[in-house]
């Protein structure tokens, strides 16, 4: 009985001592799990940390204001750092192979240079006084590598020096416009409105042009007043020229004259307000520069013969060699010399119902002949006193179905007007440009462009 006790109470012990060993072991199960979740953490946030410092430290893509970016300086597309540059103009008598030859390019390599294709630029027409550049290596030996020759300030032709690759490329200088308004009135003539209101002289030939269909520039009036839309472009910071002239607007003797620039399917062109073409089928004058010497008449009093007789033409006084141009498409009729009269003769037939006739000429145009096809404003002739003749001038006489009329009261058709399918994009423009137009006195809307 003893003995089944005290075995009870070793066995009773023996699972007591195994219940404290398994919860020993348990909790050391446990210790290394709980360390490895403190370890796990504590490596994530070092990790995270690194990062954000990383980050802030090191610039990103987006930081563009701590990155500088040092752009090239060019010169005809050449980085002028990498060369030495030499800058220079033609001198009087001066040819390539002089400028060459003094800056020690090889007699081989000029006359490679002198051989290259002439469609790409003719050496033969460099021009005295224009500029040109040599660039050298940057090295001791100084080596000659480029020559850039100008044309003018547009264009200009890089020739590479080099034996193995010598070649030329032509190339173009950026063009830059500004977009301005400008206005100004006649006190004496248009050029002097012009000078007066420190413009672009070139913006008076532009103008004339323009409305050479409806007025007579050579009658213009004091008061007389314009205002003009149009592009004024520059070549590294100097004017070239005027570019489109995109609306104007003339007041000739108290009558408003607009143009409206437009482009439609057959090409660019000027219109009015209500989509009529500005460009008439004859032009106003034959002549860009005359004066009028005499005039449509019935009765005239002959400055040579002295005898009273019909003028049925207009007497533009202007020098020997002022250029005569047709009026209008047409074919040439009769180019002869008529000794007691017109001296150089032309007759040109429009169409059915107008000829026109030049007379006086000093010669003739190049290529006018009997049957020719002309255009409105091609060169026919130049101004002279052959034939009958006091002095230098054109006598102009035009003829409706084959009777005389006066040249000055000619009521001239228009041209093409905007077609229906295009009156709305016309008028959307036109509002625009006629806002700015009358909106503005002066603009400066800057622009770059690729000629």
């Amino acid at each position: 009985m003893e003995r089944g006790l005290m075995k009870s109470d070793i066995n009773t012990k023996f699972l007591r001592r195994l219940q404290r060993t398994g919860k020993r072991s348990i909790r050391r199960r446990n210790f290394p799990e709980w360390f490895h979740g403190i370890a796990i953490f504590l490596l994530l946030f070092f990790t995270f940390s690194r990062i954000m410092w990383y980050n802030y430290m090191i610039p990103t893509v987006d930081q563009k204001e701590d990155i500088l970016i040092v752009e090239p300086k060019l010169m005809f597309g050449l980085p002028v750092d990498s060369f030495h540059v030499e800058e220079n103009s033609v001198r009087p008598n001066e040819s390539l192979s002089d400028i060459l030859t003094d800056r020690g390019v090889s007699s081989v390599v000029i006359d490679k240079i002198a051989h290259l294709p002439k469609s790409v630029f003719d050496l033969r027409k460099m021009k005295v006084g224009n500029d040109y550049a040599v660039f050298y290596s940057r090295d001791s030996l100084r080596k000659p590598l480029f020559f850039v020759y100008s044309e003018n300030m547009v264009n200009y032709y890089t020739y590479d020096l080099s034996l193995d690759s010598c070649k030329v490329i032509p190339g173009k200088n950026e063009l830059t416009s500004e977009r301005k308004v400008v206005s100004g009135t006649i006190n004496s003539s248009l050029w002097n409105a012009m000078k007066e209101n420190n413009l672009d002289p070139m913006l008076a030939i532009q103008l004339s042009d323009l409305f050479q269909w409806s007025i007579d520039f050579f009658a213009i009036q004091k008061g007389d007043h314009f205002t003009v839309l149009y592009d004024q472009e520059y070549v590294k910071g100097e004017k070239l020229g005027i570019g489109t002239i995109h609306a104007a607007i003339f007041n000739a003797s108290g009558q408003d004259f607009t143009a409206i620039h437009f482009e439609q399917e057959d090409g660019q062109s000027y219109f009015d307000e209500q989509g009529r073409s500005i460009r008439k089928e004859f032009l106003k004058a034959p002549l860009k520069m005359f004066r009028i010497s005499s005039r449509f008449s019935a009765a005239r009093m002959h400055p040579i013969l002295r005898i009273v007789r019909p003028h049925f033409g207009v007497d533009y006084a202007a020098p020997t060699g002022t250029p005569v141009y047709t009026i209008g498409d047409g074919v040439v009729l009769s180019k002869t010399y008529q000794a007691g009269g017109g001296g150089n003769f032309l007759k040109i037939r429009h169409n059915s119902v107008y000829t026109t006739t030049y007379m006086h000429l000093s010669k003739f145009g190049a290529g006018i002949q009997a049957g020719s096809r002309v255009k409105q404003g091609d060169l026919i002739g130049y101004v002279g006193a052959t034939g009958l003749a006091s002095g230098p001038h054109l006598d102009f006489r035009v003829f409706m179905n084959g009777f005389p009329v006066d040249p000055l009261k000619l009521k001239s058709p228009p041209a093409n007007p905007v077609t229906p399918a295009n009156k709305a994009n016309f008028m959307s423009v036109r509002d625009k440009l006629l806002k700015e137009l009358k909106g503005s006195k002066s603009s400066s809307t800057k622009k770059r462009s690729s000629i």
